[in-house]
């Protein structure tokens, strides 16, 4: 199987490497705070604030970081996206 970087110039191929190391970082870190409130997704844990089933501190700070940290990798989705279509991949 050839590598997925096989063709690219180097400063694509390491923006490529880049981006797509952030997204999985973000991704780590957002389920590393969702964890914290045994919810798979940000819409879950608000749910769970409203529905008082746990406290409002420090529970909606964390939803904050995690709808924070979704919204930043999707930004990172679309750029790395971008990227790829620039480069014929």
């Amino acid at each position: 199987m050839d590598s997925f970087f096989n063709g690219l110039a180097p400063e694509d191929a390491i923006e490529i490497e880049s981006l797509s190391r952030l997204m999985y970082d973000l991704r780590c870190n957002r389920d590393k705070v969702l964890e914290q409130w045994q919810v798979p997704d940000v819409g879950s844990l608000l749910a769970r604030i409203e529905a008082g089933e746990v406290a409002e501190h420090p529970a909606y700070e964390h939803y904050l970081s995690a709808r924070i940290l979704d919204e930043t990798r999707q930004s990172i989705r679309e750029a790395l996206a971008r990227n790829l279509k620039e480069v014929g991949r």
